[in-house]
């Protein structure tokens, strides 16, 4: 994943084996809440980066809980120093990134525990990090989780499957 990889630099985390909570069977083209929490459109996001679509097209979500579970099968493609956003890249070919919060990269890591690392193979509902709310409210940032279709140009189509409160594992997006 070539964009993220410029966007962000660092070694991957190494961490212990990954738990699987399977949600759901993953469909083609799909991307799965990675949590329970609310949808709410990319123009929505207070950050004009996401906001503005120039990364890719995708959604934002306030999470209500503090694990973020893989929204797809794929592979780990980044994994940033920080903690705070994943890259990865579907068995279909879309090039996805999950950031946890807004700014929340000066956190330095703190109040985001990895269980994933670059190259690991992931199934849809596999745990792949835990993060803090309350630590991130009392540095000052929003929760606010950007999910972004880095390679949107790849696809004819993304569409958004449904806004306001979802359970994870509900399909969210899908690529046509």
């Amino acid at each position: 994943m070539g964009f993220l990889t410029k966007l962000f630099s660092g070694k991957s985390e190494e961490n212990a084996k990954p738990e699987e909570i399977k949600t759901t069977n993953s469909q083609p083209n799909t991307i799965y809440a990675p949590f329970k929490g609310t949808v709410i459109p990319l123009e929505q996001i207070n950050d004009g980066v996401f906001s503005s679509g120039v990364l890719g097209q995708g959604i934002g979500m306030y999470p209500e809980e503090e694990t973020v579970y893989a929204p797809f099968d794929g592979k780990i493609t980044q994994v940033i120093d920080t903690k705070h956003a994943i890259g990865i890249l579907s068995n279909d070919n879309i090039e996805l990134l999950i950031h946890v919060g807004m700014d929340t990269v000066a956190m330095k890591g703190k109040g985001f525990k990895l269980f994933v690392s670059e190259g690991d193979s992931v199934s849809c509902g596999q745990k792949l990090m835990t993060f803090s709310k309350s630590e991130i409210a009392a540095a000052g940032y929003p929760d606010t989780t950007a999910i972004i279709i880095t390679n949107t140009d790849d696809f004819n189509k993304v569409s958004t499957l449904i806004e306001g409160p979802v359970e994870k594992g509900t399909a969210v997006l899908i690529t046509e």
